[in-house]
Formats: structure tokens, C-alpha cells, sequence
């Protein structure tokens, strides 16, 4: 059997810890699958979960900073309204501070929203800190 070299051997726990690094920076960066599902079935209670409180919230003839429960009803009326057909992620990353955000669009009907999130880290966990449903026609 032969002897790997000790320059071979840092060379492989560097590629191994690289990789290791690497696959928790890149999880990191994705949005939690649960909230774009919430968003998809319409599940404003599930969504809700994921709440800052309070959380800057915008849908069509609503703007402003709610509570949780508030937002959720909001968000409740607004998926009643505007059921979905669809919803795509289109963009998604991390930013210096560490907050989460994601792009993505929301289609009910023929009706196209551009969907904003910021998530921020708070006590540990990445929570929804502002959300937005913007179309067109506002």
C-alpha cells in the first residue's frame, strides 16, 4: 500500500473542508422551500410562520407595517382574491449582512404579481421582514 505524502493529505482535508464550507454557505442562500410552498398553496397561516413581528407588507390597497396576526389576515384576503396559478422563484441570494432575498413572480389568472421577500435573521432564525406583491396595474 502506498504512503500518501503529508502535502497530499493537506491537500485532500482541504478539498474536503472546502466542500464542506461551501455546501453550508450555498444552503444558506436558498429561501426555505416551506415558505415558497406556503406561497404556491395560498397557506397564509403556514406563511405566517415565518413572520417578523411586525413585517412591512405590501399587496394591492394595502402598504404599511402590521403585526403578524394583521398581516396574516391581509395575506389571507389577498390569496383569496388573487388565488394562484403559479408562483417561480426567479431570484434569490444573501447579502452582506447576512438577510436572505428572493424574487419571484405570482400569477392568479391573468393577473402577474412580482413578489419581493427580505428575510433577517432574528434570534437565530430567518424570518420574513418584508413582503411584497406588486403588479402592473398598481
Amino acid at each position: 500500500m502506498k504512503k500518501i505524502a503529508p502535502s497530499g493529505l493537506v491537500v485532500i482535508m482541504l478539498l474536503v473542508f472546502t466542500g464542506l464550507f461551501c455546501n453550508t454557505v450555498f444552503s444558506q442562500r436558498d429561501l426555505n422551500p416551506k415558505i415558497a410552498s406556503a406561497i404556491k398553496s395560498a397557506n397564509s397561516r403556514d406563511l405566517s410562520l415565518y413572520f417578523n413581528n411586525p413585517i412591512d407588507l405590501t399587496t394591492p390597497g394595502n402598504e404599511g407595517t402590521y403585526s403578524k396576526a394583521q398581516a396574516e389576515m391581509i395575506v389571507r384576503s389577498f390569496f383569496q382574491k388573487y388565488p394562484p396559478s403559479s408562483f417561480t422563484l426567479n431570484h434569490q441570494g444573501k447579502s452582506n449582512d447576512g438577510s436572505q432575498y428572493a424574487i419571484g413572480t405570482y400569477k392568479s389568472g391573468a393577473t402577474e404579481f412580482r413578489t419581493y421577500l427580505l428575510l433577517k435573521m432574528i434570534s437565530g432564525q430567518p424570518l420574513i421582514h418584508q413582503l411584497k406583491f406588486e403588479s402592473d396595474e398598481d
